[in-house]
């Protein structure tokens, strides 16, 4: 079973907590230094999950779905709700109930459902008959300013793609440089296009009159795709001039593409082109709006360099002037950044009130303003790849991972919904993740807030299997609310995620989830540590470390890192004051050092040698993804193989290297097969391919089919680097690796291993420091 429960440690619930016992008041809470959090996948596909074919019963109180942990009184018909303790009926349908005869919601080993909701439940609707599920909408923006090769790259991915949608998808097309096109797809006898200054903010309501799909052009045509009658008693107008089923217009979309040229606006030397990001994004959210309330669509940005143009614009077209860096940011010396953020800021509040979604796959050797773009991104639930080129494999495969169905799907997911409900004298501070606060106040609503907060219920416009949050928990401050007779010895909390699945079809998935309070005044604290779960601890810490350094100035990430780590050690670690040698920590937290260790190194709190936009992405998908991934990104794994041993994991330390080793670094942006230096001067004289050298050729062949399986599984796709030892790529690797030798020990180090050129602390420093301060009386 610990095998097992090892594989999956999310189970069939997908939530793991930082703390799985929880202490009973605000102050014990505040003294165990990590916050209580749960990091919950609100849609992960599970095979023991039962699909029930009708609406939840809920309590007439606390609207809680009934659930596994509601008492059930079967002569009465009554069950009492887990959370507020109402009595209420079962209605007659139920009538059947019995000890014997149960519901699936109440089978105990369900403590997550999910209902297919009736369509009459779906107020979006067009159409009562079962089929009638809305289509899915997919506009691409193209950018235009770009030399012909990237041009070629881009059109063939599209055109792939195009090819995979499902029949019934609703594709539209806009391309832009200094201004933007919107393709009229509809009128395939010769190509109409639209066309909007790029120049200046254009209202909603302008957008639709120029398109003429103003009020007046509209009423008719409010759902999706209509069927032919109406297009007959309204010639013309509507919103099938624009979006058309990929079935129909694919051969239009392909011919189009193949005409399409690179903006023909002249570029003065020593300038950037000009190019209007903001407005092209901001006409395809017009355009959406108009036509398809309530309906799942995603706009899909394909973005190859700066915006310079109209709002959202990041840099000068002056090409003296660099793109903004960290430095400029932290010296407020980035003229366009506020004024950019706060129109993506406008933008992404347009889509969520429409339940609209924007990825964006920006390729280009410069930023293009994915930090700016982030909160719109973020806040729709959108897609966000980041590559050097549009004909780079983490461009092309990540693309046609978007549109692929079968095994490796991404299972993308339309108008979300999350609406939390937990025990007496919990709050919610908020969530961290790709999500946005609908401000639905209620009892459970803590005073400070963390991430999206101020209410019980959020939106998520776009979501898929894999999609991670992370929801922070407060306790009231009341000292002891429950009076010791009567506590209840169990906290309950409930998600509640409802969403329109692949299909179009309105699901409500349920999880009911329980934990045990520990008084840690009257027990010891022996059941809180073994709770602790310290690898969700480590992603929640590196996830509430990167919200602070966006959203608190000045604040210092390693020095509060670790401070935390200091107080956590000295509250659980077992030592005599001030002897630091016979510090110990139980094996709950033995692990959790080295990961705060390697978060401060990491890419999320040294940002030095990355730009704002590599640094923005790299924290979207920190907040996004699943613990295991997530802490991947923090410490990377490592696997080295050999002739005399089958493939072991190897410790992240530049110890691990050898001249007769490979190692296999999965830092989850990048992939890296590294080559120990005898290795790659075999390899260098052909050795593995005669055939007296079959083992050598396994042996090189080995890591890389390792490589290719983290490759397949994963999205955005990640880098593959191979490389040797002492090689210029090297640092992909060395970068990552603990530097327990560097060029001040390098006298006493054994043959073929390598040396760190760095002034880091090596981990065993690190520790000793710890060990000394925690035991500090």
């Amino acid at each position: 079973m610990s095998e097992m429960a090892n594989l999956d440690p999310e189970g069939i619930d997908g939530v793991r907590m930082t703390w799985n016992v929880w202490p009973r008041t605000k102050v014990e809470a505040s003294k165990c230094v990590i916050p209580l959090a749960a990091c919950i996948a609100p849609i992960r596909p599970h095979p023991d999950i039962p699909t029930l074919p009708y609406s939840p019963l809920r309590c007439k109180t606390c609207s809680a779905v009934l659930n596994p942990f509601s008492q059930v009184d079967f002569t009465a018909r009554i069950w009492i709700c887990p959370f507020c303790y109402q009595r209420n009926h079962f209605p007659p349908h139920y009538a059947g109930i019995s000890e014997t005869n149960l519901p699936g919601e109440l089978y105990p080993q369900y403590t997550t459902v999910q209902y297919a909701l009736p369509q009459s439940a779906n107020p979006n609707a067009h159409d009562s008959s079962p089929q009638s599920h809305p289509s899915p909408v997919f506009l691409f923006v193209l950018d235009t300013c770009m030399i012909e090769e990237e041009m070629g790259f881009v059109k063939s991915a599209l055109k792939r793609a195009i090819g995979l949608l499902p029949e019934n998808a609703l594709v539209g097309f806009i391309s832009y440089g200094t201004q933007v096109q919107v393709h009229e797809l509809g009128f395939s006898d010769m190509s109409k296009v639209y066309v909007f200054r790029g120049s200046k903010e254009i209202a909603k309501e302008q957008i639709l009159d120029q398109l003429g799909l103003g009020s007046t052009g509209r009423r008719p045509v409010v759902g999706g795709y209509q069927p032919k009658v109406v297009q007959n008693v309204y010639p013309g107008t509507g919103i099938n001039r624009f979006l058309l089923p990929a079935s129909d217009c694919e051969y239009t979309l392909n011919l189009l593409l193949d005409e399409l040229q690179p903006d023909q606006w002249p570029v003065a030397p020593g300038s950037r082109a000009s190019r209007c990001t903001g407005v092209a994004i901001s006409v395809a959210a017009g355009l959406l709006g108009a036509c398809l309330p309530g309906t799942g669509a995603r706009i899909v940005a394909l973005v190859g360099g700066p915006c310079t143009e109209g709002p959202g614009a990041i840099v000068s077209k002056d090409m003296s002037d660099p793109v903004r860096s960290h430095k400029d940011l932290d010296k407020d010396a980035a003229p366009f950044f506020r004024k950019a953020v706060k129109f993506y800021d406008g933008l992404a509040k347009q889509l969520v009130s429409q339940g609209h979604v924007l990825d964006v796959f920006a390729s280009a050797l410069d930023q293009v303003g994915v930090a700016e773009m982030k909160v719109a991104i973020e806040k729709t639930g959108g897609l966000v790849v980041l590559a050097e080129s549009f004909g780079h494999s983490v461009f092309k495969d990540s693309f046609k991972r978007v549109f692929e169905e079968g095994e490796h799907s991404l299972g993308l997911c339309f108008n979300g919904t999350l609406e939390i409900n937990c025990s007496k004298d919990i709050k919610i501070q908020g969530i961290i993740g790709p999500c946005t606060s609908l401000e639905k106040k209620g009892t459970t609503v803590a005073d400070t807030v963390v991430g999206e907060g101020n209410t019980t219920e959020w939106k998520m416009c776009g979501l898929d299997s894999s999609t991670c949050l992370t929801v922070f928990f407060d306790l009231s401050s009341s000292d002891r609310s429950n009076t010791p007779g009567v506590s209840n010895p169990q906290l309950f909390l409930q998600f509640l995620t409802r969403y329109q699945n692949t299909d179009g079809q309105m699901m409500l998935r349920v999880t009911t989830i329980t934990r045990a309070w520990v008084d840690t005044a009257v027990s010891s604290e022996v059941e809180l540590v073994q709770g602790f779960d310290q690898e969700t601890a480590a992603v929640v810490m590196a996830r509430k470390t990167s919200l602070k350094m966006e959203s608190e100035e000045s604040f210092d990430a390693t020095r509060w890192l670790d401070r935390s780590l200091i107080r956590l050690c000295s509250k659980f670690g077992d030592y005599r004051k001030d002897d630091p040698s016979s510090f110990t920590l139980n094996p709950s937290f033995s692990l959790f050092p080295q990961f705060m260790f390697n978060l401060r190194r990491s890419q999320f709190v040294q940002v030095f040698n990355n730009s704002p936009d590599e640094t923005a992405y790299f924290r979207m998908l920190l907040n996004r993804e699943n613990i295991t991934n997530a802490a991947v990104m923090i410490q990377p794994s490592l696997m080295a193989y050999s002739f005399n041993s089958l493939p072991t994991p190897a410790l992240l330390d530049v110890a691990s290297i050898a001249a007769d080793r490979i190692l296999l670094l999965d830092s989850y942006f990048s992939v890296v097969v590294f080559h120990g230096m005898t290795i790659a001067q075999w390899r260098n004289m052909g050795y593995q391919n005669q055939p007296e050298h079959q083992a050598f050729a396994q042996l090189l062949q080995a890591p890389h089919a390792d490589a290719q399986l983290i490759i397949q599984g994963r999205f955005p796709v990640p880098r593959l680097v191979v490389c040797d030892q002492h090689g210029s790529q090297a640092r992909f690797l060395l970068a990552k690796l603990n530097p327990s030798a560097t060029y001040n020990n390098a006298h006493d180090m054994a043959a073929g291993s390598d040396v760190i050129f760095t002034d880091d602390v090596s981990l065993q420093v690190f520790f000793e420091h710890l060990q000394r301060l925690a035991v500090q009386s």
